[in-house]
């Protein structure tokens, strides 16, 4: 049906991706997107520079109706006007921030569900409304989508792949409701395709870049050098092992500095990826950070953004790149993972401890449940009462110690005897 002309009932029952033109010679066509939703698109000359106009989606805007709002346009630009000018008059201006509220708005209904809504708003305020949020949908290009995706492009490839997808979307949105033009900077094939890599090729690189151990404590002191929240936040999560998520979401109410068991950081579930509880037993260099922090009225997190909200994943990248130029521009190797020769992200920070624990001899479930990840089958979870805090406490302030360049052979926690019990 590519190419031929459009009918009341190939457009009502085609669910295939792509774009269907009508030969109706005024450059109208129906696109479908990857979630079955149809929107009418005029591609039009106007003032000899070729434009598209949103004509509004399907079903609301008929085949019929379609056709005749393009015609006049057609007729307009015969006529000297400029459609697409009259429009945006008539529209004025949205920001990316605004386009992505009503972009969830208007398909509120096309969610699975209400998590899936969320995981949707979550993403794009996570990553995308921090550097696009109060741009103007018509100013965004290429180079603004780059700004977004090239940070975690390769450090977290599904996520970057999905947020892609939906910048996409909301722009889409945003040319057919009439707030921009020309073609989406956020598409990948013949567009983006052409400058990142390929996520499936990505994705096959393995484990996130890590610092080698034996450059961890010369990181160390060259992180303790860096100023700003962000570098603190970095700090935080290399002594607690904790995710960026998890970090940059923190909230004073989770952390008690006083508790009967020591100092503890509670992880609510609902931040999790495994959607359970997590306490973080808190070393003496951690307490001694979060008491030095600045808080902000009326803001809840530890590590706050410039106006008080949840600071963005791109911060901590951030200071890692910097951190990494800084020793390049001194004709030094930099923070280079020792297998992959990469420079090392933040989440590499775990396999770093990873490596660590097992060169020391501490058992593997100790070390993993210090990494929050799931150990053993459901029946063995199902009977494990103790999550091993103070056991996870003595780990982390050896990890500490090791990070500060303190290291002693006593700081070793030994592998549990046969009599022992957790």
């Amino acid at each position: 049906m590519l190419g031929s002309k459009l009918s009341a009932v190939f457009v009502r029952s085609v669910k295939e991706p792509g774009k269907y033109h009508d030969k109706s010679g005024t450059g109208l066509f129906l696109r479908v997107d990857k979630s079955g939703a149809k929107f009418w698109i005029q591609r039009i000359t106007i003032h000899g520079k070729r434009r598209e106009l949103g004509l509004g989606s399907f079903p609301l805007v008929t085949l019929a109706e379609a056709r005749d709002k393009a015609f006049d346009h057609k007729r307009s630009v015969y006529n000297g006007g400029d459609p697409l000018a009259d429009k945006q008059a008539k529209k004025g201006t949205i920001t990316f921030s605004d386009a992505v509220d009503k972009y969830l708005a208007a398909k509120e209904k096309e969610f699975r569900n209400d998590k899936h809504k969320k995981q949707w708003r979550s993403t794009l305020e996570s990553y995308a409304v921090p550097v696009l949020g109060k741009m103007d949908v018509k100013s965004i290009r290429l180079p603004d989508v780059l700004r977004v995706l090239e940070p975690i492009w390769e450090e977290k490839t599904e996520t970057a792949s999905r947020l892609r997808g939906r910048i996409e979307s909301v722009l889409s949105w945003a040319t057919v409701a009439g707030y921009r033009e020309g073609e989406n900077p956020a598409q990948w094939k013949g567009n983006l395709s052409e400058i990142l890599p390929k996520p499936s090729k990505v994705a096959k690189t393995g484990n996130q870049p890590a610092i080698a151990l034996t450059d961890i404590p010369s990181w160390w002191d060259a992180l303790n050098q860096r100023q700003g929240m962000a570098a603190s936040a970095l700090q935080f999560l290399s002594l607690t092992l904790a995710r960026s998520g998890e970090v940059r979401g923190a909230t004073w109410d989770e952390v008690d500095l006083k508790a009967k068991d020591g100092p503890v950081w509670v992880i609510p579930a609902t931040r999790m990826k495994a959607g359970k509880d997590h306490r973080v037993p808190l070393p003496e260099a951690a307490v001694k950070l979060l008491k030095s922090l600045p808080t902000m009225e009326n803001s809840p997190y530890v590590f706050f953004a410039s106006k008080g909200g949840q600071m963005s994943d791109m911060s901590l990248s951030a200071v890692m790149r910097r951190m990494h130029q800084a020793e390049t521009e001194k004709g030094k190797t930099g923070w280079l993972d020792p297998r992959s020769k990469r420079p090392a992200v933040p989440h590499g920070l775990r396999s770093s401890f990873r490596d660590w624990a097992a060169e020391r001899g501490y058992e593997r479930d100790l070390a993993e449940i210090s990494l929050a990840h799931k150990v053993g089958s459901e029946v063995e979870r199902a009977y494990r009462r103790s999550d091993m805090l103070q056991r996870r406490r003595a780990v982390l302030h050896a990890w500490s110690q090791f990070l500060m360049g303190k290291e002693i052979s006593g700081d070793v926690v030994p592998l549990r005897s046969p009599t022992n019990s957790h």
